[in-house]
């Protein structure tokens, strides 16, 4: 397994969508999976520092965790299947027995950024999916998806989720690369 780390979230150029980027330690490889513009946002959230006013939906989530004696230990990313990522939150309760629990990647990954968890996946999964990184890109990428959410009003942003498919990739081509 390879422990990956968030790069950021961009945009995908064609569809307008958001995309997660994960990073593997060597920062050579990145693994872009498609999201929804509220998984972006809840993403973003667990990226920052700043607190919201009020919890959020991934907040609440690791605060019912902690109340409820369970560590989230670890996020595993661990299959694509028809173009979609699978994953699992690795979970210890107070006696000391794991639990894993299916879940979308996007909502591991904003659970994994407000627990502090780690983010693995498999070798396997980066290797099939991951491209290589172009760091100059990747920041004007950022730069681009955070002008468009800061121009987003509500009413756009409700109709631009409905457009948006959550957790789906395109087809990947043959040689397993977007």
């Amino acid at each position: 397994m390879v422990e990956m780390s968030v790069a950021g979230i961009a945009l995908d150029a064609a569809s307008r969508s958001p995309i997660v980027l994960l990073r593997d330690p060597s920062g050579r490889r990145q693994v872009p999976i498609w999201i929804d513009q509220a998984q972006a946002q809840n993403i973003l959230a667990g990226l920052h520092i700043k607190e919201p006013p009020r919890p959020l939906s991934h907040d609440l989530m690791a605060t019912l965790l902690a109340v409820g004696g369970l560590e989230l230990t670890k996020v595993v990313i661990h299959a694509i299947e028809d173009s979609t990522f699978l994953a699992v939150l690795k979970l210890n309760d107070e006696e000391g027995e794991e639990h894993a629990i299916d879940c979308r990647p996007s909502d591991a990954i904003a659970l994994a950024l407000r627990t502090g968890s780690s983010l693995w996946m498999l070798e396997e999964v980066v290797g099939d999916a991951s491209i290589p990184v172009d760091a100059e890109a990747d920041a004007e990428e950022v730069e681009d998806f955070h002008r468009f959410v800061e121009g987003l009003s509500p009413a756009e942003l409700i109709r631009q989720q409905g457009l948006a498919q959550p957790d789906s990739e395109p087809p990947l081509d043959d040689d397993g690369l977007d």
